[in-house]
This record gives structure tokens, C-alpha cells and sequence, in this order.
């Protein structure tokens, strides 16, 4: 489903990702770890067509993200690590602005609405504005916006951060659901290692722009000789605290600018 070969970003003389490759097979979980400033955004960004390559080659459901564009955004939905809905419109006004982006059909979109609003148990506050939600509804709402037109794949930068244990525990519930009943690949970011070792079919840890490591959760203890997933983690990567990855703010900003034209990029 995806697919990233010997994957090369550079802003001016500096090298934000080198040489990356990875896989990520129909309907899997797949985990990209890394310390701030690793990568992860700057992937992210060409996977979703945000940002061009300047070396190697990507698809995502067979597509090009860089001559494909359309297609590709088709293919996929995202939860951004930033917030992204507009606060100053309901829970539905927000589903349906998205739905019509993606050019659904009226009919199709308000009963894709409805189902959602549902699965995420939203159904009494569509109508309540954005503004007035905890940030684990906010959370819940940004899935199911992401999910409105049935895409292939769901692209999560860091959908927890922030949020209480409860409803970590049920916003992965309802996603591990949704991989199981639509086969959805789901593709995240997280600084929660139990997270990662609880839900990734499989794992790459980048660092430094570089792949260091990949497999499950399991294999990455046995080759590091460690007990936990942040064990491996540290002993892959290091202790030391680290800056947060230039650019990656206000993706929900850049995403509407792709879709009407606007980033020329």
C-alpha cells in the first residue's frame, strides 16, 4: 500500500531525510518512530503530497504523490500532530466542509457523516461548535473527519498527544476496529512506546533522517537486548533530549492550499 525507495529530502545544504526505504503492506498497523527533529514530519509531508521528494521514488496505492497528486490524496485521510478543525464551526459544518473537498456526492457525504458521528459517539454534539470540546472529542472528530471518504489509508501524526489514558485507549479502539471491519492501513507517529508496542503489526525507528531499525515490537527488544519498546528506543537512538523538526506546523493550513491550487510548491 505504500511503498518508499531510497527516499531523499534536502532543504538548502542540509539533509532532513537520507536514503529511506520502507514497506507498509495492505490493511497494517505500521509505527514510524523517531526523536523530534528525526524525519517523521518531513516523511509524512511527501507520503501526503505536501511536500516534493528530491530524490527517490514513492507510491502510495500503486500512485505517485509528486504526478499523481489527486489520486494519491483520494487514497488517504490524516490526523494532523497540530490542531485542524475550525473552532468557530459545529462538528457537522466541519465533516460536511471536508466531505464537499472531496467532492462526495450530497447523499453519500451526510450519510458518511452520520455513520461516523456515530462511530466516534459524537451523534448529541454535532451540532455543538468546535470550540466547545474537551480535546479528546476534538480528537475523535478530526478521525472521523479523516475517514469521510472511505480512504485506503489513514495517515496519524501523534492523534494522542495530549490526551488522557481513557481516551487513548478508545480512540484505538476504534481505529483497531476500523482496520479490522474496512481493512484500513494505518500508518502513525508516536512518543508513546507502550502505545506502539500495544497496537504496531510493525515498527521503523528513523533518526537523524535515517532508518536505524525496523520489525515488530518484539524483535527490535531481541536485537537491542532490551525488555521494553522505550528501552529499544533509547538504545537505538540515544538520551539525548532533542529540538522539535523545523516545519511542521499548520499542515491543515497547506492541505487546503494543495486542494484549491494554492501551493505551487
Amino acid at each position: 500500500m505504500i511503498e518508499v525507495k531510497n527516499l531523499v529530502k534536502k532543504f538548502g545544504n542540509f539533509t532532513a531525510v537520507k536514503n529511506v526505504s520502507f514497506e507498509v503492506k495492505k490493511g497494517e498497523i505500521f509505527a514510524f518512530l523517531g526523536p523530534n527533529g528525526a524525519g517523521k514530519s518531513t516523511t509524512i509531508k511527501m507520503l501526503t503530497t505536501l511536500l516534493h521528494p528530491t530524490e527517490g521514488t514513492i507510491r502510495i496505492d500503486g500512485n505517485n504523490p509528486v504526478t499523481q497528486a489527486n489520486q494519491v490524496r483520494h487514497a488517504f485521510g490524516i490526523v494532523f500532530q497540530d490542531p485542524s478543525l475550525d473552532d468557530e464551526l459545529t462538528a457537522w459544518e466541519n465533516m460536511e466542509f471536508h466531505g464537499v473537498l472531496y467532492g462526495m456526492p450530497k447523499k453519500l457525504r451526510r450519510q458518511r457523516i452520520d455513520e461516523l458521528m456515530a462511530f466516534v459517539e459524537l451523534t448529541d454534539r454535532k451540532d455543538s461548535l468546535v470550540k466547545q470540546f474537551s480535546g479528546g472529542m476534538k480528537r475523535r472528530l478530526e478521525i472521523a473527519r479523516g475517514l469521510i471518504h472511505h480512504p485506503k489509508i489513514i495517515f496519524l501524526d501523534e492523534p494522542t498527544l495530549g490526551l488522557d489514558p481513557q481516551t487513548r485507549n478508545h480512540m484505538w479502539t476504534y481505529l483497531q476496529e476500523l482496520n479490522k471491519s474496512e481493512g484500513v492501513t494505518i500508518f502513525f507517529t508516536t512518543h508513546y512506546m507502550e502505545e506502539a508496542a500495544k497496537v504496531a503489526q510493525r515498527i521503523a525507528i528513523i533518526d537523524h533522517g535515517t532508518i536505524v531499525a525496523s520489525g515488530t515490537a518484539d524483535s527490535l527488544k531481541e536485537q537491542t537486548s532490551t525488555k521494553s519498546l522505550e528501552e529499544a528506543f533509547l538504545a537505538l537512538t540515544g538520551k539525548t533530549i532533542r529540538e522539535e523538526e523545523a516545519g511542521a506546523g499548520d499542515h491543515m493550513r497547506q492541505m487546503r492550499q494543495v486542494w484549491r491550487g494554492g501551493n505551487k510548491r
